[in-house]
């Protein structure tokens, strides 16, 4: 990827009071790079544009990466009147003056784009509200979310509009950003090779931020480069992206326990301190923890379950930051594991096959017989004490009558479950045997 921003000149005199990301702004979607996953001539956008026929986008990434810029040139390819709306700041008043305005606009033969950021923050009758002025032309809907817009948007808006995702920047891009504008300032960073990618780590992908904090160290007007150190003295590390109720808690969580599931503990040790230094709640994490321990690690080490458990109650006992070594502690122990989803794929099977058979009762002989009404009615005859048995075994048939047995719970060659894999060959050669004679 390269730059987000162009290296074309701004689309407004450079007064010097504009922000240099303001100044920075491409003046053409030809100038924008950085996104050429969907403004190239094969990507969505680009192939729109081509077509001469561009239809509602709700544009989703993460701040930074050129959501505002792409829609305002976007109507400027188009030649339509560019609208930008909050939905941090717009009710319904605000929203029907727009559309007020957009009606008289088509009536006089040009077309309104309108912008919405933050789109995901409208509740479900504000989202509604665009779907008649989106269907009869009256508004071309252009919708900015940092938020997963499949848990966000209602279905009916989504159905009438494309979804573009929007990368961030890597450290190429946010270089590349430097560079346009040392160009623009006419000066060099007064940074080191070691400070510059100090500089680059800290914007975390984010273009806006990147050109910030360029804005800031130019600012300084110092006549030699400096080092990581001093600059991270002079500037504070911009904090991680990370919503606990939002997109990024959902993706990382799932980061976490598939590298567990993939018996990585590195990876899993990166995932689970990305989400303490987000600010997760530790004790959501033992939860997801100890449930990682039951659906994948299993009975192939039982082990694991109490172990999850107790690291569980050390975070409890001991509380942030102590406690959070436990579970880390945990962690690693899951990762290098031996891994069985046995029980858990039996217990899925199971609740399928309960489904399915309805109120089919228990046989006869395997239920209780407290009165003579009860045993009249055959209740418990002909069942067979399994301690008296050979091997304390019978092989009786415990399911409903006329149901194929079925095969549910079927472990694996790992850890302790090759011992029940030993034990559940040894139980069905008896069953047959017993069922057989």
């Amino acid at each position: 990827m390269v730059d987000l921003f162009s290296s074309g000149a701004p689309d407004a005199p450079d007064t010097g009071l504009r922000p240099l990301a303001d100044r920075l702004r491409p003046a053409a979607l030809a100038e924008v790079v950085g996104q050429e996953g969907v403004l190239g001539p094969d990507a969505p956008l680009g192939a729109m544009l081509a077509s001469g026929r561009l239809g509602s986008l709700i544009l989703w990434g993460p701040p930074g990466v050129g959501k505002t810029t792409i829609a305002r040139l976007l109507a400027h390819e188009t030649d339509m009147s560019f609208v930008q709306i909050s939905a941090i700041f717009s009710g319904v008043q605000e929203l029907k003056k727009v559309f007020e305005a957009a009606k008289l606009r088509r009536g006089n033969g040009q077309g309104t784009l309108l912008f919405v950021d933050e789109i995901h923050r409208f509740n479900k009758a504000q989202q509604d509200s665009f779907l008649p002025h989106m269907e009869d032309g009256t508004i071309l809907l252009v919708g900015a979310t940092t938020e997963n817009p499949s848990f966000e948007l209602n279905a009916a808006l989504l159905s009438r509009a494309q979804v573009v995702v929007l990368m961030r920047l890597e450290a190429p891009a946010l270089e590349a950003l430097l560079v346009r504008a040392e160009e623009v300032e006419g000066q060099p960073l007064p940074l080191t090779e070691a400070a510059r990618a100090a500089l680059v780590e800290m914007a975390d992908g984010d273009g806006r931020a990147m050109l910030n904090l360029a804005e800031t160290v130019l600012s300084w007007k110092l006549k030699t480069p400096i080092d990581p150190k001093a600059l991270s003295a002079r500037l504070a590390r911009r904090a991680a992206q990370y919503d606990k109720s939002g997109d990024a808690h959902y993706n990382l969580i799932s980061a976490l326990h598939k590298s567990v599931r993939g018996s990585d503990p590195d990876a899993a040790l990166y995932w689970l301190a990305r989400m303490l230094e987000g600010g997760e709640d530790p004790r959501y994490l033992a939860r997801r923890i100890t449930r990682m321990a039951v659906e994948d690690i299993g009975l192939a080490d039982p082990q694991a379950q109490t172990l999850c458990l107790g690291a569980w109650d050390v975070y409890e006992r001991l509380g942030s930051p102590e406690g959070e070594l436990a579970l880390a502690q945990a962690v690693v122990y899951l990762a290098l594991a031996p891994k069985s989803n046995a029980a858990y794929a039996g217990y899925k099977a199971a609740r399928k096959l309960a489904k399915d058979s309805g109120s089919a009762p228990p046989p006869k002989h395997i239920l209780n017989a407290p009165t003579g009404l009860m045993k009249d009615q055959g209740y418990g005859d002909g069942y067979a004490y399994d301690h008296d048995a050979e091997d304390g075994f019978s092989g009786q048939n415990y399911f409903p009558d006329g149901m194929e047995r079925p095969s549910l719970y079927q472990p694996v060659e790992r850890g302790f479950e090759r011992d029940l894999a030993k034990r559940t060959a040894y139980f069905a050669k008896l069953r047959a045997k017993r069922q057989g004679g």
